[in-house]
């Protein structure tokens, strides 16, 4: 967030003004004065971002005061200024320039009377709270789109990169001098192996469209006038155990533990996509494990038992995690897998989502123990048994 900007700077070459000026007005606002558009620049240049407001005079030897505001406006880390121009020469032909060239929020005529100035000083002020407010909404919706592209894309690369790889294998073993007319020849290791890449490959495409396809109705939920429906933990749990491109018997070693249902905060898009990083993470983490077993379990408690006292939990009996990572895990990138693609952001993505609907995310596990991830929302009222 921008720091809070509340000076007047005042740029006047007569020395009795600027000492006028800040005698004036000092009890109300905090000015500072300087006496060139040279001097006005070079302060801003250093501490500019303290400056909301510029009142400058228009009659000033080398430079006038309408040059100085064209340059702010020339400078986008000054553009935000909101500029007052002095003088006692307002005809209309420099009304119109200064309005149009240098964005002028008032023209104040000399000799400045007390009560006008001092009015316009606070609206200029005003204006620029506004302008500041909107431009911190502004940034923070950017950061937000930012970061949910980043987390879209970050979920389709895994199988997209898998795609890739099968479609990369079947092409190898193409055996162009084998094929007939309107016969392909694959070279298998295995009986059933190029059937079965297909099979794999096309369900991580159709992963990947119901992302996108999930993404697209919250687009269209967006939009003015539409009826966004309610999003339950139940039905969300259940797409992603029937859309997950889950592989060999991997789905097998999913079993769903519903206690009581109930409605979720927020975007169905999002909320996806941490689910689906958690299952995918915990697959990993499952591989190599005797009898590998997920559990996704969801409810809700008393109110006086949690904070937030609806959770949907994963609960895995892999590798688990070292304390030096867990402790970081959500934090910031980290990951045991870089050389398979990981980047360490998924956790990441997930902490700020969850957290964005006003819930949290708790992660508990130990080497070799397996591990225990809980997500937690606002308790609501409306719930399904």
């Amino acid at each position: 967030m921008e720091p809070v900007a509340e000076t007047v700077l005042v740029v006047d070459d007569e020395a009795l003004a600027r000492k006028w000026f800040h005698r004036t007005y000092e009890n109300e606002f905090r000015i500072e004065t300087v006496a060139s558009v040279d001097e006005a620049l070079q302060l801003l240049g250093r501490s500019g971002h303290r400056v909301a407001v510029v009142v400058t005079d228009y009659r000033m030897p080398q430079r006038t005061g309408l040059e100085l505001l064209q340059e702010l406006q020339r400078r986008h880390r000054h553009r935000h200024l909101v500029p007052l121009l002095c003088t006692a020469y307002a005809d209309t032909d420099l009304a119109i320039a200064a309005v149009n060239e240098g964005r002028v929020f008032r023209i104040l005529q000399k000799p400045l009377e007390e009560t006008a100035t001092r009015q316009a000083l606070r609206e200029a002020l005003a204006w620029h709270s506004q302008r500041a407010r909107e431009r911190a909404l502004h940034e923070s919706r950017v950061m937000a789109m930012r970061e949910t592209l980043g987390f879209l894309a970050h979920e389709l690369n895994t199988p997209l990169g898998t795609v890739r790889g099968y479609m990369a294998a079947l092409r190898d073993r193409y055996q162009a001098q084998a094929s007939g007319e309107g016969r392909a020849v694959f070279d298998e290791h295995r009986a059933g192996e190029v059937i079965a890449a297909i099979d794999s490959a096309e369900r991580r495409t159709l992963y990947c469209q119901s992302l996108v396809a999930s993404f697209v109705q919250s687009a269209r939920d967006a939009l003015p006038g539409a009826v966004e429906s309610p999003l339950y933990a139940g039905a969300l749990v259940r797409a992603l155990l029937a859309e997950y491109p889950f592989e060999g018997e991997e789905r097998d070693w999913v079993a769903l533990d519903p206690q009581q249902d109930f409605r979720l905060p927020g975007r169905r898009d999002l909320l996806y996509l941490v689910l689906c990083t958690l299952t995918k993470n915990a697959l990993l983490a499952m591989r190599g494990v005797a009898r590998p077993r997920l559990r996704i379990e969801f409810g809700q408690a008393a109110p006086a038992e949690l904070p937030r006292n609806a959770w949907i939990r994963f609960i895995d009996n892999g590798c688990g995690i070292a304390p030096d990572i867990l402790t970081r895990l959500t934090l910031e990138p980290l990951t045991t897998r870089a050389a398979s693609g990981g980047n360490g952001m998924g956790l990441v993505f997930c902490r700020r989502v969850v957290q964005s609907v006003g819930g949290g995310i708790a992660i508990h596990s130990e080497p070799g123990q397996g591990c225990t991830v809980t997500l937690t929302f606002p308790s609501t009222e409306d719930a399904r048994t």
